[in-house]
C-alpha cells in the first residue's frame, strides 16, 4: 500500500444551509504535488482548512501524517506549513525580522534558528532584501518570503492556497521549480490554483464543483477519461458559428482560440465532427475544417464543472 500523507473519507462542512464541502474522499501519497482545481466557491479553501486542522469538519474522517484531525490538530501544526493567497507577513517588519518572528512561532531552538534562516534566505534569493521592509517588496519577492517563512521548520506537508495569484508568469514558473525541489527532499504539497498551466504540473488533481469531487486523477488520466468529445473548427464568422453551436443541446461549450473554435460536446454523440459541420451548413456557415482533438485540462475542467444543457 502507498504511504499516504493525507487520507479523508466522507469529509463535509456546512455553514448553516450552505454546504461548502460534501462527502469528500481524498488519498494523497507522500512526496507528491496534489492540486485542487475548481471555480470560486467550489470548496477548495474550506477543504484545505479542514485538512490542516484550522476548521472543524461537520462530518467525516481525516488523517494527516498519521494524525487524526481535528483531535490531534495541535500536533499536526508542528509538521505542516501553510501559505495563503493573501500576503500574511508583517509589512512593517523587515524580511529578517519576519523570519525571526516565524522561527519563534515554530519554536525553533535558538541554535537552529540562525542556520535555518540563513539557508532560507539563500535558497529563496532574499539575501539583498533582508533589511528591507516586507511592505515594500514586489509580488514575486513577497511570494518568496512567504514560502521561506512557511518552510523554516522543514514541514513534512505544505498547504498552498492559491499562492501565485499576485505574481507574473516568470515568477510563477520559478516558484514551481522550487516546489519540485521540496518534493525531491520528501515534502508533500497540496496546492489550490486557478491556473491550468500550474494544474498541468501537479502529479495528480482533484477538480471540485459546488463542494463535491467532480473528477480526480493525473492530468493525463483526466484528459483521457473526459466524459466529452472535443472538436476544433475552422470557419468564417466564428462568433456566429459559436452561437449556433452553443444553442445545440448536445454541445457543452464553445471557446474561440485565435482563428479556430474549440467545441466541447457530448461523448455519446456519434460522428460529432460531421454533425457540427451539418449544423453549421444548415445556418449558412460553411466550415473549412472540423477535426476531433485531444482534450486539454481546460476542456476537462469545463466538462467536470458544467452540466450539459439538457440537465440545466
Amino acid at each position: 500500500m502507498p504511504d499516504f500523507a493525507i487520507r479523508a473519507h466522507g469529509m463535509s462542512k456546512s455553514f448553516g444551509n450552505v454546504h461548502a464541502v460534501v462527502d469528500f474522499n481524498l488519498n494523497v501519497p507522500r512526496s507528491r504535488i496534489y492540486g485542487f482545481l475548481g471555480p470560486n466557491g467550489s470548496g477548495k479553501s474550506t477543504a484545505i482548512r479542514m485538512l490542516c486542522g484550522l476548521l472543524k469538519p461537520s462530518s467525516g474522517e481525516i488523517n494527516v501524517l498519521g494524525l487524526n484531525i481535528p483531535a490531534e490538530a495541535e500536533a499536526l501544526r508542528r509538521k505542516v506549513g501553510y501559505m495563503t493567497q493573501r500576503f500574511s507577513m508583517y509589512e512593517d517588519l523587515t524580511v529578517m525580522e519576519n523570519l525571526r518572528f516565524m522561527a519563534d512561532v515554530f519554536t525553533l531552538p535558538r541554535k537552529l534558528q540562525k542556520s535555518r534562516i540563513g539557508e532560507s534566505v539563500s535558497r529563496y534569493e532574499l539575501t539583498r532584501l533582508v533589511n528591507q521592509r516586507a511592505g515594500t517588496l514586489s509580488g514575486g519577492q513577497r511570494q518568496r518570503l512567504a514560502l521561506a517563512a512557511a518552510t523554516l521548520h522543514q514541514p513534512e506537508l505544505l498547504f498552498l492556497d492559491e499562492p501565485t495569484s499576485a505574481v507574473d508568469p516568470e515568477n510563477r514558473r520559478a516558484f514551481w521549480e522550487t516546489l519540485f525541489d521540496l518534493v525531491d527532499e520528501g515534502t508533500t504539497i497540496l496546492v489550490s490554483t486557478h491556473y491550468m498551466d500550474e494544474a498541468e504540473r501537479c502529479h495528480a488533481l482533484a477538480i471540485l464543483d459546488h463542494g463535491r469531487l467532480a473528477a480526480e486523477g493525473s492530468p493525463a488520466e483526466l484528459s483521457r477519461d473526459i466524459n466529452a468529445q472535443v472538436a476544433v473548427v475552422e470557419a468564417p464568422q466564428l462568433r456566429q458559428a459559436g452561437k449556433v453551436l452553443e444553442a445545440q443541446p448536445w454541445v457543452h461549450s464553445t471557446a474561440q482560440i485565435g482563428n479556430t473554435l474549440r467545441v466541447l460536446f457530448d461523448k455519446a454523440t456519434p460522428q460529432g465532427n460531421l454533425l457540427i459541420r451539418r449544423t453549421l451548413d444548415e445556418k449558412g456557415i460553411r466550415a473549412n475544417e472540423v477535426i476531433l482533438a485531444r482534450a486539454s485540462l481546460e476542456d476537462v475542467f469545463v466538462a467536470a464543472t458544467h452540466s450539459s444543457k439538457s440537465d440545466r
